[in-house]
């Protein structure tokens, strides 16, 4: 009976109420807002659609901190949102489902993800996200949907490595939603740098039922489909180009050869 109270009160995270993180969040109030978060997004992930999960039985042993979840990426906020559910459900023993909400009333909290500043202004989810769990970087490869050249925001590798070292981290390292994007060579210099475990996500669906995004419907009964794959650990000997090629391969992320390659196998589908 002691051992399962025990049970109980460390996924309730009873413990630390009033601890903060590295960023000065308190992390009962993160939780609050993780919880409101989820309330909020429930629905349109499993019943206005149908969220299919696999792989979290490659999470249920994995360390609380130096995680790095490594995705392709197809809307602003729902592909992270869709996440940090799967991650609350499997904090209450729940494995490849999303089923049973009451995981919200506590949900995980030492969770992030990268965020770029100008997609976090305006709505309340994005201010939920923002006050919760963002991680804020300014691009420097684009701004307001064009194509920039600006200094490299310094100060974001500090900020990624020191929630990395707190907690589980979900970062997009196209950088963007347009599918086959190449990945951005931060991704490897941080890797480099902080030694996490990095465990690959392949999402699917998401772009045809959540406008760009995230936040409003286009296709209701959609299947959603979040894949995690084995954790690996990066040879520090690599180099950033090869790390880059080897993310890029897991997160099935490869530019096709060529459009007539893709429609060809886009037809035998």
């Amino acid at each position: 009976m002691k051992r399962l109270f025990r049970k109980f009160l460390e996924m309730a995270d009873v413990y630390g109420f009033f601890e903060r993180d590295p960023f000065g969040n308190i992390l009962f109030i993160k939780r609050i807002l993780m919880a409101l978060l989820g309330a909020l997004t429930y629905g349109r992930l499993n019943l206005t659609n149908r969220l299919h999960v696999e792989g979290t039985e490659h999470l249920k042993d994995l360390p609380n901190e130096g995680v790095l979840f490594l995705s392709n990426h197809q809307t602003y906020f729902m592909d992270v949102i869709a996440m940090f559910h799967i991650f609350f459900s499997l904090k209450w023993g729940f494995r490849n489902t999303i089923d049973f909400p009451i995981y919200l009333l506590a949900p995980r909290a030492r969770v992030y993800y990268v965020a770029a500043s100008e997609t976090m202004k305006g709505g309340l989810i994005p201010r939920i996200l923002s006050q919760g769990g963002a991680i804020l970087v300014e691009r420097s490869w684009r701004a307001k949907g064009q194509d920039v050249k600006r200094e490299v925001d310094l100060s974001a590798a500090e900020k990624i490595d020191k929630a990395v070292k707190f907690g589980w981290v979900v970062s997009f390292p196209q950088g963007t939603t347009s599918p086959y994007a190449p990945v951005r060579k931060g991704t490897a210099h941080l890797i480099k740098q902080s030694n996490p475990i990095v465990v690959p996500v392949v999402i699917n669906g998401f772009r045809r039922a959540f406008d760009k995004k995230g936040l409003l419907l286009k296709k209701r009964g959609t299947r959603l489909s979040v894949r995690f794959k084995a954790p690996i650990r990066f040879d520090p000997e690599l180099s950033v180009e090869e790390i880059v090629e080897r993310v890029e391969d897991f997160i099935e992320q490869e530019k096709p050869e060529g459009k007539r390659w893709w429609v060809e196998k886009k037809k035998e589908a």
